[in-house]
């Protein structure tokens, strides 16, 4: 990939910085309608691998879209991955140009997989999603400060609480509108929720946080939520194995997965029985779980099949 043509684009509020490798071309465009057409009409032309757009806090959204509305291979990479390739080249500076040529450079080494962006109805669920799991934090929040508050506040942390329950109550049933309003959501529902120990919950963050659930392998999946072990050794020397990176509020969710199906899943439970008498430690055992639990739920969604009990 190194001699295909790759672009990066550094995303701020106000404009976009451009630059295409391996020509070296750098330029400049507004973030707005005009901006992104002009964008597109120029990128056309040159058939390009891959253009790459950094995550800046939901200011890449539109433009990725855009991109990917015309017909553009767009990739969205992980800021802290392209700051690490920096510093590797030797790049202490940091302007917006300098990012662009940084991003090119990171696709063009490391040659990430384009997938399509999420429709409009899987962003929208994103959406509900993430605010009803916003607005349990803010209740945990309220509940812990209640413990403590002289009897004065806790009237008002009660009122607060009351509110973000009605809110929660409204946000569950948008969620809920969303599924059942969709048939091929409703079948991945029902397919995800008939494995022992994934409920509602699981299966609609999944299905809204985790889209390529079902189209990759066993080993990219795990990877993708951050479930793959990563292996330490130099020389003869081997240390412990650690898991990380990915979404991590798709692993948060099948965690408390594993932990319900370690107890209610009789394949789950027998798995993790039997690691724990081999000698391993319960937390290596959950987390073997919980990757077992996501291939199964991984060939589920792929095989159209439902849980059937051995």
């Amino acid at each position: 990939m190194m001699d295909a043509t790759v672009v990066g684009i550094d995303v701020s509020k106000e404009r976009l910085d451009v630059h295409v490798e391996p020509a070296g071309e750098a330029f400049a465009v507004a973030r707005d309608a005009a901006g992104l057409e002009a964008l597109v009409e120029r990128l056309k032309p040159l058939s390009v691998t891959a253009v790459a757009v950094e995550a800046t806090g939901g200011f890449e959204t539109v433009v990725a879209a855009s991109l990917c509305a015309a017909s553009l291979p767009v990739v969205v990479v992980n800021p802290a991955q392209v700051r690490a390739f920096a510093q590797a080249l030797g790049k202490r500076a940091k302007t917006d140009p300098i990012d662009a040529a940084v991003i090119a450079r990171f696709v063009a080494a490391t040659n990430p997989e384009i997938r399509p962006l999420p429709d409009a109805e899987t962003t929208m669920l994103s959406d509900l999603v993430t605010r009803r799991r916003q607005i349990i934090a803010m209740m945990v929040a309220e509940r812990q400060r209640e413990k403590r508050a002289p009897a004065r506040m806790k009237k008002s942390i009660a009122r607060l609480t009351k509110a973000l329950q009605k809110e929660l109550t409204a946000i569950e049933e948008d969620i809920d509108d969303a599924v059942r309003g969709s048939p091929v959501w409703r079948e991945k529902e029902n397919l995800l929720s008939s494995v022992p120990g994934i409920g509602l919950t699981i299966s609609r963050t999944l299905l809204a946080d985790l889209p390529e659930l079902g189209t990759l392998g066993r080993r990219q999946i795990a990877a993708l939520v951050g479930l793959a072990p990563f292996t330490r050794q130099s020389g003869q020397w081997r240390g412990r194995s650690f898991i990380g990176g990915g979404r991590a509020a798709v692993r948060s969710t099948i965690f408390m997965g594993a932990m319900v199906a370690a107890r209610c899943n009789p394949q789950l439970r027998a798995f993790r029985h039997r690691l724990i008498a081999a000698g391993k430690p319960k937390m290596v055992a959950l987390i073997a779980v919980a990757r077992r639990l996501l291939t199964i739920l991984n060939a589920i969604l792929r095989d159209k099949r439902p849980w059937q009990n051995a």
